[in-house]
């Protein structure tokens, strides 16, 4: 396997693994959707956010791979229009949160429960959350192309491949995150006014977050 990334003119994965690996544990608004999910409706909805973040992760390969990205750090009339629009869904998904009283129910993994959201709204939080969010772009752009020699005749391919892997290492993060996360809730077994203030909490951070990246250029 490593002829064949060698082929392709892919060099230093093992500093490139480790690198992603630790790049994938710093938290951010992917991690904090995922802690969010996973402590009040259990690890299943943690992982539909995990694999929500995770295609958007892809789109921003592959968009990379194709050129799109830079046009996007080219362009900084689009790049401040996505910036904005990424910004505002940050502070909506913080907004809806403050305004969200915990229910009386629970999860399957007996996780105190918000109110439930269905999975597929749960996962296109986490796309939307990755997808809106520019400096994954430019993030790919920076990062990968470091570990492609500049001389491959195949640096889309060298740099999907990359992307894959990258990805392949968050999403083994971002379930471990999942999986822990609802654990601790399960053994926590807080008060429904514990988790409501935690709630808030995590969704003051997301509007934080969210003037973060609007004001940042």
């Amino acid at each position: 396997m490593y002829k064949e990334l060698s082929m392709l003119g892919i060099h230093d994965l093992a500093l490139f693994v480790v690198s992603g690996l630790l790049l994938n544990m710093m938290p951010g608004p992917d991690s904090l959707l995922i802690m969010l999910r996973s402590g009040s409706q259990g690890w299943r909805a943690g992982s539909m956010a995990a694999l929500g973040i995770g295609t958007g992760t892809m789109v921003h390969v592959l968009a990379a791979a194709l050129g799109l990205s830079a046009l996007l750090s080219a362009s900084a009339e689009l790049f401040a229009v996505i910036k904005l629009m990424g910004a505002l869904y940050l502070v909506y998904l913080g907004v809806s949160m403050l305004w969200q009283r915990s229910g009386t129910s629970t999860s399957v993994d007996g996780a105190v429960a918000l109110p439930a959201l269905s999975y597929g709204r749960i996962f296109r939080q986490g796309l939307l959350t990755n997808v809106l969010n520019p400096k994954v772009a430019l993030f790919f752009l920076a990062f990968v192309p470091q570990f492609i020699d500049p001389a491959s005749p195949q640096k889309a391919m060298a740099f999907i491949v990359l992307g894959c892997i990258f990805n392949l290492n968050g999403m083994i993060w971002c379930h471990l995150l999942a999986f822990s996360t609802a654990f601790a809730s399960r053994k926590a077994r807080l008060p429904a006014r514990v988790v409501t203030w935690l709630n808030r909490v995590m969704g003051g951070l997301f509007v934080g977050l969210g003037i973060k990246l609007a004001v940042e250029w």
